[in-house]
């Protein structure tokens, strides 16, 4: 049986990956409606990735007895701007869930040792992806916007 704080922060990470999935689907189809085919697979792969982090979260949350409390995600935009302006959007978004594994790993080591480990899990590999969203930033800064280097 999991804890009530447990199953509480579990839920809020639950609906974070729920969001990110989701976001990453709207930037996307954004994307591939502007023929950023490459850029929009990136996007899609990192969509189903936090599904997957997502539906993981939901197995460890049921498996302990917990309940699961699916959340509305906000309505995403249609349109993101140039790929670099997307990308910053995605870091700050990285950056955002780096610090929600963060906060949830410190909070959780002192509630529920058992549930400590699969938000470190997650918590490692979250850094992992915002410092792959950082380099992609500094690679479209480096294109300058200039189509033949973004297709490529």
């Amino acid at each position: 049986m999991v804890k009530e704080e447990a199953r509480q922060l579990l839920n809020q990470l639950i609906q974070i990956e729920h969001i990110s999935t989701t976001l990453h689907l709207a930037m996307l189809a954004y994307l591939d409606r502007k023929n950023y085919t490459g850029i929009a697979k990136w996007l899609r792969l990192q969509s189903e990735e936090e599904r997957t982090h997502m539906l993981t979260l939901i197995d460890f949350l049921t498996g302990k007895d917990g309940i699961v409390k699916l959340s509305d995600v906000p309505q995403q935009p249609s349109d993101f701007g140039t790929p670099l302006e997307i990308f910053k959007k995605v870091l700050e978004h990285e950056q955002y869930v780096t610090n929600a594994y963060g906060q949830a790993y410190h909070y959780i080591t002192q509630v529920d040792p058992q549930t400590t480990v699969i938000v470190l899990e997650f918590f490692r590999e979250q850094i992992d992806e915002e410092a792959q969203t950082l380099t992609i930033v500094e690679r479209l800064k480096s294109a300058n916007n200039t189509p033949s280097a973004l297709l490529h």
